[in-house]
């Protein structure tokens, strides 16, 4: 029997560039997890987890769990996971046989950003890698799990979530075109995170917004070349190199504007919702730097470190039902 697990991710500065060869920094928040068990069985099977429910006690519930978790939990994510692992094996002429059956469960807040359907696919393919003693080079797979929603669903998203669900820590990722053609994947560079700022994240459930909303409308008006939105990627990715070079050099404490910067590009870029638009406001009005963690339904924000300073954000933002956390990025 093995369990593996994968964590949420809160992207720091340079989203959503990842998805058009341009550069991110992002970070793994420990506080939530999906987590993933896998043994040896007489035939296939995958057993959901406490969000795949098939039954309730009456419609106020039913309609509840609709808002919630949406029409899908996660087992046809680990479906979808299994089949590209078994074509990556085919494909590398490793034979799988042997049947297991697989559990799952996450704690990751559903649809704010936080990335939890691709913890959900990082874990399975742990899962799998350990119990078929496969190892898949850690580089490519982001990749490979990144094909799971992309190919097999159709969901659009970015490698970045993938990147730091593998590599974990804080890694700054520079997705350039010539590199990614050339070898499959980017340049995934880990940095200290003790050099990081003081960070909170805050998330509310009735902002979720799903991430394929943001990415498939971008995604058309790249490829129709809309020049605001090839400057804009530039502009993302120019962000998060600056912060990377100021987070090296020890002056991690001087990138708040730069997070301020970011989403009131994507503003002026994409519709905002006006709960989402408060969300990052609130944090702002006292004195911290925000911006959004992923496409909406969370945001990180950076502040001076002054602990009177993080509770009163904590309790602005419990007045609109809103919750506050300090991401643990190491163990």
């Amino acid at each position: 029997m093995f369990t593996t697990n994968a964590y949420a991710r809160a992207g720091l500065i340079g989203n959503p560039s990842d998805g058009y060869f341009g550069k991110t920094i992002s970070l793994i928040v420990r506080n939530f997890r999906a987590r993933v068990t896998i043994y040896e069985s007489p035939r296939i099977e995958i057993r959901g987890g406490h969000r795949d429910r098939l039954e309730f006690s009456n419609y106020t519930e039913f309609l509840e769990d609709v808002r919630l978790n949406g029409y899908y939990g996660g087992v046809r994510l680990i479906k979808a996971a299994v089949k590209k692992f078994s074509d990556w094996c085919r494909n590398s002429g490793i034979a799988l046989d042997r049947n297991f059956t697989i559990e799952y469960d996450t704690d990751v807040p559903v649809r704010v950003g936080l990335a939890g359907s691709s913890a959900i696919v990082t874990a399975t393919m742990r899962a799998l890698m350990q119990f078929f003693d496969v190892e898949i080079p850690r580089p490519q797979l982001p990749s490979l799990i990144l094909s799971v929603e992309l190919e097999e669903l159709n969901i659009g998203a970015g490698l970045q979530d993938r990147v730091i669900q593998v590599y974990e820590g804080v890694v700054f990722m520079d997705f350039d075109k010539a590199r990614m053609e050339r070898d499959g994947y980017g340049l995934y560079e880990p940095l200290d995170p003790a050099l990081l700022p003081p960070l909170f994240v805050v998330f509310h459930d009735n902002l979720a917004e799903g991430t394929e909303l943001t990415h498939n409308d971008l995604r058309s008006r790249y490829n129709r070349g809309e020049p605001e939105v090839l400057a804009a990627i530039r502009e993302w990715a120019g962000m998060a190199q600056a912060a990377r070079d100021l987070i090296s050099a020890g002056r991690g404490g001087e990138i708040g504007p730069l997070l301020n910067e970011a989403f009131d590009l994507r503003a002026r870029l994409i519709r905002i919702s006006p709960g989402n638009l408060e969300l990052v406001q609130r944090g702002r009005d006292l004195g911290a730097f925000t911006q959004f963690c992923g496409s909406g339904g969370a945001v990180i924000g950076t502040y001076d470190g002054d602990p009177g300073r993080l509770e009163r954000i904590r309790f602005s933002y419990s007045q609109m039902g809103a919750q506050l956390l300090v991401p643990r990025v190491t163990e």
